[in-house]
């Protein structure tokens, strides 16, 4: 009997240790994975390293600080913190807003804002997303969060035509963010995002194998429930891909072939899982968040073009009882989808929840034959909760 008492309590000191290291260890990686870069703040040190590696910004951000163009300007946020970005002006109806990526601040992506507002003709938003340069918050959000910190962003600057272009986890920010409901003012809406992840989990897991050897049980999971119990969201939750799949503007991907952080198979993932309109430029030979360093002409012109081909404004559809005159008794009470197309056609278009495809068909051949780069669903209806 004592020798059984003796393994029983053996069982439970040993369970009682991996609990507490497991918790531990989950704690430990949380940290490491969301704590925020000690130098967040220093904004000379983000300099130094801009210009060393994009050596021609140094004389843009001369040229912007001599005409006091380069703004600091702060918003709150819903949850009472303060966020700050970079603002140009140019006096342009077309802005970009360039997202960063993990533990970076704006500044270090400055190579982008000056491709925008010098070669580009916009005016640049450039944000400090959660927990980095001069924005308030105690933990990285991984995208998830940020995604409506960027929303946030948008609404407060928001001109006729908007792009969204991130880098790495600002790439997982632009994807995480392109199925919400956009702001009214905005007519032209396109997402570009190099290099970013499927999702918080997926880029974690490979993590975890390449820098510790370790499974993904049991402690990515027990770290994802410690981030949903310490900051709201999970590392499942936290998806690009499922994003995507639902979103209906168009997007252009790019990602490096040698890229193994975040390795380059994600983005086909992504681009599979994306609906049209979209353009896929995987870069050759080259790493994680390289491209444009190491392919800036191209990079440029793939961007301008992709930015340029004619697209129809942003429309709304809606659901109406059906229209019953006419229509077959098997069609009749169905469901019909109302899409105003304010380029291809000066009409509503009335259509039957089944002949939908038919109308989508006409349209796609329509954009086809006069190179517009259109919104339009495949083999779905688009409603007013999709499309704003």
């Amino acid at each position: 009997m004592k020798r059984i008492c003796r393994i029983a309590w053996a069982i439970v000191i040993i369970v009682v240790v991996l609990l507490v290291v497991l918790t531990g260890a989950s704690f430990y990686m949380l940290d490491y994975s969301l704590s925020p870069d000690a130098t967040r703040e220093n904004a000379d040190l983000s300099y130094r390293q801009l210009y060393e590696d994009y050596p021609e910004t140094a004389a843009w951000v001369d040229s912007l600080r001599r005409k006091d163009a380069l703004r600091d300007t702060f918003l709150t946020m819903a949850n009472g913190e303060r966020h700050h970005a970079y603002y140009v002006h140019k006096g342009s109806r077309k802005t970009a807003l360039v997202i960063h990526g993990w533990r970076d601040q704006a500044i270090k992506y400055f190579f982008l804002g000056r491709m925008y507002e010098r070669e580009l003709g916009y005016n640049i938003v450039m944000p400090d997303l959660h927990a980095s340069g001069k924005s308030e918050g105690e933990a990285i959000g991984m995208g998830w969060n940020d995604r409506l910190d960027v929303m946030q962003w948008m609404q407060t600057f928001q001109t006729d035509t908007m792009v969204v272009h991130g880098v790495s986890m600002g790439a997982a920010t632009t994807m995480m963010l392109s199925s919400m409901q956009m702001p009214k003012g905005v007519k032209y809406l396109r997402f570009i995002e190099d290099c970013g992840y499927t999702s918080v989990w997926d880029e974690f897991n490979g993590q975890l194998k390449e820098q510790f050897g370790l499974p993904a049980f049991p402690l990515l999971y027990t770290t994802s429930l410690l981030c949903r119990l310490r900051y709201g969201w999970d590392f499942s939750e936290a998806s690009a891909l499922n994003v995507v799949a639902k979103s209906p503007y168009p997007m252009l991907f790019i990602h490096g072939d040698k890229d193994t952080f975040v390795p380059t198979e994600m983005v086909y993932r992504l681009y599979d899982a994306k609906p049209e309109p979209k353009m896929l430029w995987v870069v050759p030979g080259v790493g994680h968040a390289l491209s444009y360093k190491t392919h800036q002409a191209e990079y440029t012109k793939k961007v301008h073009d992709f930015l340029e081909t004619p697209s129809v404004p942003l429309f709304r559809g809606k659901i109406v009882s059906a229209p019953t005159q006419g229509v077959s008794s098997a069609h009749r009470n169905r469901p019909v989808c109302v899409h105003e197309l304010k380029d291809l056609a000066r009409t509503t278009v009335l259509c039957e929840y089944d002949v939908i495809r038919e109308v989508v068909d006409d349209v796609k051949a329509t954009a086809t034959a006069r190179n517009i780069f259109g919104i339009y669903a495949s083999n779905t209806i688009v409603t007013s909760t999709q499309i704003m």
